[in-house]
This record gives C-alpha cells, sequence and structure tokens, in this order.
C-alpha cells in the first residue's frame, strides 16, 4: 500500500505536455539535421534502435548504380527505408533523375524536399500525389518479419509504376515473390555491421545484367 502511494506521488507529465515535448525533440532533430545538409561529408550514423543496418560501400556502389540503369533518364526513384543508398543514388542520377527518401527517421530531412516521412506501419499515410509516380522503387523493410514486409509492400505497389528492387532478409522469398511478385536475383547486398541474416536482392528485373 505504502508503494503505491509513493509512486501516485510521483509529478506525471499530461499527454498533451508529452505530445509537445516529443515534437521540440523532433524539431531539434530537423534543425541539426538541416545544420549538417551542406557538409557532403557528414556522416549518419546507424540507429540501432530504428533497427538501422548500412549497406557496405560496395553494396551502395552497386545498388545506386543499378537503380540509375534501371529507371532509366528522366525518371523518378523511390528509396523506401535504404537512407544509405540517397547519397550515391542521387550523385549518379544527377539532374535528369529525381530521388526521394521515404523514410522514418527525421534526421534524413537534411535532404528537403527530397524527404518524405514514411512509417512502415502507416503506409496508407504516403501522400496521394506519390501514387505511381515512381518509375523504380528499391526498398528494405526495417525488420524481419512478415508484418512489417506486408506492410512495406502496400508502400511499394502505391508508389511504383512497375519496376521494384527489394533487399530483405533471404527467409522472406517465399513471401516477397507472393507479395510483389520478385525473385531473389545473384547479388547479394552486405552491411557494414556483420549481420547474422543472410540477405538477398529480389527484383522483378533482371538486375544482374545492369552490374
Amino acid at each position: 500500500m505504502t508503494s503505491a502511494l509513493i509512486e501516485d506521488d510521483v509529478p506525471r507529465l499530461s499527454g498533451h505536455a508529452m505530445e509537445a515535448l516529443a515534437e521540440f525533440y523532433r524539431e531539434q532533430e530537423e534543425r541539426k539535421a538541416v545544420e549538417i545538409a551542406a557538409d557532403t561529408d557528414f556522416v549518419f550514423h546507424e540507429d540501432w534502435q530504428l533497427s538501422q543496418f548500412w549497406y557496405d560501400e560496395d553494396t551502395i556502389d552497386k545498388l545506386s548504380t543499378v537503380a540509375v540503369k534501371a529507371a532509366g533518364p528522366n525518371s523518378k526513384i523511390a528509396l523506401v527505408s535504404c537512407p544509405s543508398l540517397f547519397r550515391k543514388t542521387e550523385a549518379k542520377a544527377g539532374d535528369n533523375v529525381k530521388v526521394t527518401l521515404f523514410e522514418y527517421d527525421t534526421r534524413f530531412a537534411a535532404y528537403g524536399s527530397s524527404f518524405v516521412f514514411y512509417d512502415y506501419n502507416s503506409p496508407q499515410n504516403i501522400p496521394q500525389e506519390n501514387k505511381h509516380d515512381y518509375d523504380l522503387v528499391v526498398a528494405d523493410p526495417p525488420f524481419l518479419s512478415e508484418e512489417c514486409l506486408t506492410k512495406t509492400a502496400v508502400a511499394i505497389k502505391f508508389l511504383t509504376k512497375g519496376k521494384i528492387i527489394l533487399c530483405t532478409g533471404t527467409k522472406m522469398a517465399e513471401l516477397a515473390q507472393k507479395l510483389l511478385d520478385v525473385r531473389d536475383k545473384s547479388f547479394k547486398p552486405k552491411h557494414k555491421s556483420n549481420l547474422c541474416n543472410d540477405f538477398s536482392c529480389f527484383s522483378n528485373l533482371d538486375i544482374d545484367q545492369l552490374l
């Protein structure tokens, strides 16, 4: 009984105050991101709490090359939950290809209009103007689960005109084919961190010919 009384005496923020505090911290992060936007040498570090694991340099180079070739000139590329691909893909794309990052981590608001906030749990919240607006979608769901891939697939199908590249755990192959009609390719993405899971690159394109 005494313990309960002590707990009840602890000051607590109201729900509204908690939301305001969270918004304050988000704005701080966004301002910080904007400040570093001009620094092309700035490195965004992985946030493992968000299940972020960056690709290694070879994977970034090859995937960005494939993306630009597959999308073609005067095209649009959507990167879904794979922020480590953005800079290299945009650099290779040049002025005639628009690259947009759909990402939950608001640090990447540093990319300005090329950033769209995206929560895989709410694929229906993607702006309507993005519907079937992208010649190619490259996606890497943050979690190796049926639920995450299923929801990410909703976003992919909403965004793409047809071309898809999906990087995720090899064990998701059957579900990936069922949801998106994509198949495992010989190219295997690798990460800077030594992950114990086997990863594969799935696509409805012959991406091995584009490497």
